[in-house]
């Protein structure tokens, strides 16, 4: 072993000694693994989608959670007896973030703004520690079409205005948040109004506004989603790949705006709302009348159409 030998095997060992570091510093992923950050109704849906997708067959689900309150429930909700529960883990955010070696393939942040003191922060946090450093999956971050600035009749598609986030604080922490998301290689989808048989304005105005009246005009223009449509929209984007996805952002709703008034008279139509009244809409009637969703092109580009294609047609076949 000579000096000569030592200096030839200097440069290699410092090589070796920097590759060991970098391995053992940047988080690395299991290629089947999918992260569901936030498991209430839209996350539990969508985790059940993907574990009987089959296109998602060999793709392991973990399900992250703030607390470990739900475990039990989500695990009861989502895993069915034709599902391969070997494929599924709930975990609470701070274990796998203990783990700096953990990431995932693909990222779906959908939990809400209301359990975080800083939102866009959170969205950031786990596009940088959760998502695979190579970026090979993607990262889907549920957003609103709230955010939006149209207010009376126009129409809106991906490229609309948005609301000033400085001047309006609650549209605010979404659109920051969407920025985190996109510009570190995600993307943002963009949500109708949310609902389920059981969750919506509709349950509320019949069952809480019976007296009081609901804020508003009745032809007031409302955009819904179902809930399992939303999630279906995120299993979407992980077909199509981030070639597709990366840095953009889409709206999804089911293509049938409805009105107010509209959204009662569909919900009475169903045995579990036929027993009320339609409630009083207290204007005013010269109020902003809402804005139209277009997210044609979103569905043709993440090649989605929702199972439910209005309001009125789940109503009236529940």
């Amino acid at each position: 072993f000579t000096m000569v030998s030592a200096m030839l095997l200097s440069p290699l060992l410092t090589l070796m000694l920097a590759s060991m570091a970098t391995a053992f510093s940047a988080p690395t992923a299991a290629k089947a693994d999918i992260a569901v950050v936030g498991c209430g109704v839209l996350g539990t849906s969508l985790c059940k989608q993907l574990l009987s997708h089959p296109d998602f067959a060999t793709r392991s689900i973990t399900a992250i959670t703030k607390s470990t309150a739900r475990h039990d429930d989500i695990r009861k909700q989502v895993l069915q007896s034709d599902v391969d529960g070997d494929r599924f883990a709930v975990k609470t955010l701070d274990d796998v973030l203990e783990k700096s070696s953990l990431a995932f393939q693909d990222v779906v942040f959908c939990a809400p703004p209301s359990g975080f003191d800083n939102y866009p922060s959170a969205v950031k946090e786990a596009a940088e520690k959760l998502w695979a450093a190579d970026k090979s999956g993607s990262f889907v971050f549920t957003s609103s079409g709230g955010v939006y600035e149209g207010l009376d009749g126009e129409n809106v598609d991906e490229s609309s205005p948005t609301l000033d986030p400085e001047t309006n604080p609650r549209s605010g922490r979404m659109i920051y948040a969407e920025q985190e998301a996109v510009a570190l290689g995600g993307c943002a989808l963009r949500l109708a109004g949310l609902y389920t048989l059981e969750r919506g304005a509709h349950s509320y105005w019949l069952k809480k506004c019976q007296e009081t009246g609901v804020q508003g005009r009745e032809d007031g223009i409302v955009n819904l989603l179902h809930y399992d449509d939303a999630a279906s929209a995120c299993l979407a984007a992980l077909k199509v790949g981030p070639t597709v996805n990366s840095k953009r952002t889409f709206l999804i709703s089911d293509g049938n705006p409805t009105t107010r008034k509209g959204i009662c008279e569909s919900a009475l139509k169903c045995a579990s709302y036929s027993q009320y009244a339609m409630p009083r809409f207290l204007g005013p009637e010269d109020g902003l009348k809402g804005k139209i969703y277009d997210g044609s092109k979103s569905d043709d580009a993440l090649q989605w159409k929702p199972k439910y294609d209005s309001f009125d047609s789940f109503m009236t076949s529940c």
